[in-house]
């Protein structure tokens, strides 16, 4: 990329801390910038005509986030909230779209950081449409496990309503579920630590569904 055009990228890019917690991009706002979140975790929050929220992603940095709204609306479609503090640059979606019309490899590029970042939302639908309670619950703790805390023992900043949300489930059904993989020796609970003992048995549970 040329030099003036890295500049005006630079220029108009704002540097942001926000605190676990946190509402970074709300639902229904409009919104001119692009978001890189450079450390920490989000999670993406939809909130249904009925008022049920939704978790239908979760993203630890760094990764590019937001790109629907350079490409489609200004208008958020989800809400983005930190589940741990986060340092995240804004990019000015203006800027952005001078840069991607000049150079036609760089608007691919960013159509390529849109789709890895709603791809797990996507895959999470499916599973919510097929899967009991049990093989969703059991899909959550395996996309954390892979593509968040990357081990096999990690200290939740879910709360058990947010895994809920993200198993679209009660919260009396995660105590349950939790309970029941614990028992079975699948995962071992500490308090709000979870430690997946039997990774192959979780597969198979998030096969049968």
């Amino acid at each position: 990329m040329p030099q003036d055009d890295f500049e005006l990228i630079r220029r108009t890019s704002n540097q942001m801390k926000y605190s676990k917690g946190e509402t970074i991009y709300k639902q229904g706002a409009k919104s001119n910038s692009l978001l890189f979140l450079h450390k920490g975790i989000v999670k993406f929050c939809y909130q249904s005509t009925d008022g049920r929220n939704i978790i239908t992603t979760i993203v630890k940095g760094p990764k590019l986030l937001g790109g629907a709204n350079l490409f489609f609306k200004e208008i958020n479609i989800f809400s983005v909230v930190a589940l741990e503090d986060c340092e995240i640059c804004h990019i000015d979606t203006r800027a952005l779209r001078t840069v991607a019309v000049k150079h036609g490899e760089y608007m691919l590029a960013m159509f390529d950081q849109t789709l890895s970042t709603f791809q797990p939302a996507i895959f999470n639908f499916i599973s919510l449409a097929h899967k009991q309670v049990y093989g969703r619950i059991a899909d959550v703790l395996i996309y954390l496990w892979e593509n968040i805390y990357s081990d096999g023992e990690y200290s939740f900043n879910l709360t058990r309503k947010e895994i809920s949300e993200f198993a679209a489930c009660s919260h009396e059904n995660v105590i349950n579920t939790l309970s029941k993989l614990n028992k079975e020796g699948v995962i071992a609970l500490n308090g709000r630590n979870i430690e997946i003992v039997d990774i192959e048995k979780l597969r198979e549970i998030s096969k049968i569904g």
